[in-house]
């Protein structure tokens, strides 16, 4: 579902470029494309920290369970 939203956000793009000069879409896809792409890493960066705390709090969770 995420990458279908950036996909069309992407043609919606490509489509708003198509009445420049060329050299000057490419550039403007260029930047829109690295825009979609770090947004992109930034969201999975977040989902992986979420994944990583609750990874350490079971973990920790098992330790504690151990103990008892």
């Amino acid at each position: 579902m995420f990458f279908n939203i950036e996909i069309r956000y992407f043609k919606n793009v490509l489509f708003f470029c198509s009445s420049n000069s060329s050299k000057e879409s490419k550039k403007f896809m260029q930047h829109k494309k690295l825009e979609m792409l770090q947004y992109i890493k930034d969201s999975l960066e977040r989902k992986t920290a979420s994944v990583n705390a609750s990874i350490e709090v079971l973990e920790r969770q098992i330790d504690r369970d151990r103990e008892l």
